[in-house]
């Protein structure tokens, strides 16, 4: 095969068009030979439309049949959200290829590991912050940036054809708390270096300006720590441990104890200490301590700021919680940004909080959260320092990524390529006249994890489960003998339903009439045939009980033969 057909292309499989469940794929080779390399693994959380699915992931058959024929190089990990990482443990059995990130990142996706009770030994390789790797044909630079949680990271990744950057989530702050800061230097170098193209986060593209920096945070949650009366209780991101040091210090000047609440918090707060991302601050106090403690002398550090049912905060809103209340008068402060879809719950929590008499604060009250994301202001530094060629806007929703496209284009970008999930774009070609542009698409689509098990999308159960959250259910068993005739009453349960109809008609005696009418109504040759009696029983039912309430529900029918 000629050196003139090869190429670089990029394809996500998750993160584009959606916020979550990130997975980016490089490919280099000549089509259908080349090698691929993935980019994160993470997942997003499943809308109340799923009943019973909480987490959704990327489905990665298509890195699957590659993997078999030897083409799968490796996983990077850009840093540790769950929207990044979540889905390691669950896919990488699929995958079975090293993994290679930075310390803190692995410290976090190896105590998320030994969490999970049979998990799988993961190889990974880990590299130091600002180090480089090579993996297969790429050559991948860590490159640090700053954002919401330590140990975050750009690539740079370089082929025998070029130089392309992923930025994965990144922001501009000279004075970040914990972590890294996006060196100037560093990115311009890359684009002395030359840049092909880069492959962008598009999460705030819609908001102008600079973000504020994790400092002006700090400046102001350490304002109302030190005026607050009586408790404070912060609820924040897990993984924000610049916001969790801010938090202690606050607390530590004005004399208070810190307490830590929720499993999720005490991980990351350990994997923290181990990477000494905590040094000088003394150990939190255990969760069985609060209540020992005076009101104006503490300050609880909790998990649930997404409204999450059974995370810590939920259950103190709804005074649930074993160990840890609040009473008129304590602070509660939301130290995060709600997650659209999450607006209901978290607007749940505020009300019973309130109805407590706790007084509540958000960032509409006061600087007390900043994303982790670039604004206008920040992507347009970035491609100055980079001055790429090619843009492809990634990491959003639809309008994120078309006000993205919209400024790469009045930054000078010749080349800006809009795609979707399944999308191949060519990035670099070793054919000079080639352009970047969406050349092919690849298989993708979704799994939930329902319970312990993972299952397709169009899983029939996932289905079958919706239809059952708006219709209910109704199970009738019938007994007959051989020659059709009908044994005893039907037995009728019902799961979901109204007890009467819209006349005031008990609906399981709808349902009893409909039964009865249905039998009489066959003829003997079909009465003796199961399967014919169970499918006119089920027409029977749903009619009935769609002209006595409005619904058609699901219909399991039974006929015995005694």
């Amino acid at each position: 095969m000629s050196k003139s057909t090869e190429e670089l292309v990029f394809a996500p499989l998750g993160g584009v068009g959606e916020i979550g469940m990130n997975l980016g794929l490089y490919g280099f080779g000549p089509r259908n030979r080349r090698k691929w390399l993935a980019v994160d693994l993470g997942i997003s959380f499943a809308s109340p439309d799923i009943p019973g699915i909480d987490i959704i992931m990327p489905d990665v058959t298509f890195l699957e049949r590659e993997r078999e024929q030897g083409n799968l190089v490796g996983l990077v990990l850009t840093h540790g959200h769950e929207d990044h990482v979540g889905a390691l443990v669950d896919l990488w059995p699929r995958l079975g290829c090293p993994v290679y990130t930075t310390p803190f990142t692995h410290g976090l996706a190896e105590a998320r590991r030994l969490g999970e009770p049979g998990a799988p030994k993961i190889p990974f390789h880990i590299v130091p912050s600002g180090g480089r790797a090579q993996i297969g044909p790429f050559e991948v630079e860590f490159v640090p940036v700053a954002h919401s949680i330590p140990d975050s990271h750009s690539l740079a990744i370089r082929t025998s054809l070029g130089l392309v950057v992923h930025t994965g989530d990144w922001k501009i702050d000279p004075t970040p708390v914990v972590g890294n800061v996006t060196d100037p230097a560093r990115f311009t170098a890359l684009g002395d270096e030359g840049v092909r193209a880069i492959i962008c986060d598009s999460t705030n593209a819609i908001r102008e300006g600079i973000s504020p920096s994790e400092t002006d945070v700090q400046h102001v949650l350490a304002e109302l720590i030190a005026k607050a009366p009586a408790r404070v209780a912060v609820t924040t991101f897990a993984s924000n441990v610049a916001r969790i040091r801010s938090i202690a210090e606050a607390a530590i000047r004005t004399g208070r104890e810190v307490v830590l609440v929720g499993r999720a918090m005490e991980r990351v707060i350990g994997v923290a200490r181990e990477q000494r991302l905590l040094d000088g601050l003394p150990a939190f106090r255990p969760v069985d301590a609060y209540g020992f403690l005076p009101r104006d002398k503490v300050v609880a550090i909790l998990t649930g700021s997404q409204g999450e049912p059974r995370a810590a905060l939920a259950r103190i809103a709804d005074d649930d919680h074993p160990e840890i209340a609040l009473s008129p008068g304590d602070q509660v402060i939301f130290s995060s940004r709600t997650i659209p879809g999450n607006e209901r719950a978290v607007n749940r929590i505020i009300n019973a909080l309130v109805l407590q008499g706790v007084k509540v604060l958000t960032d509409r009250d006061a600087l007390v959260h900043v994303s982790g994301h670039p604004r206008r202001g920040e992507l347009e530094q970035m491609y100055r320092w980079l001055r790429p060629q090619v843009s492809v806007p990634v990491h959003g929703e639809p309008m994120h990524l078309a006000e993205h496209a919209e400024l790469a284009r009045a930054m000078g970008v010749r080349e800006v390529v809009r795609l979707v999930d399944g999308d191949v774009v060519r990035l670099i070609s070793a054919d000079p006249t080639a352009s970047a542009e969406v050349i092919e698409e690849i298989p993708f689509g979704r799994l939930y994890k329902d319970g312990h098990v993972l299952v397709n999308a169009a899983d029939a159960a996932v289905a079958e489960r919706r239809r059952l959250s708006f219709a209910g259910l109704v199970s009738v068993a019938v007994a007959m003998t051989a020659k059709g005739e009908v044994v005893g009453d039907p037995m009728i349960d019902l799961s979901g339903l109204p007890q009467h109809g819209v006349g005031g008609k008990p609906i399981d005696d709808v349902i009893e009439d409909a039964i009865l009418d249905c039998l009489d109504g066959l003829p003997k040759a079909r009465r003796r045939d199961a399967d014919a009696v169970a499918e006119s029983l089920t027409r029977a039912v749903r009619s009935s009980v769609n002209q006595a309430w409005g619904k058609k529900p699901l219909c399991h029918v039974l006929v015995i033969t005694v």
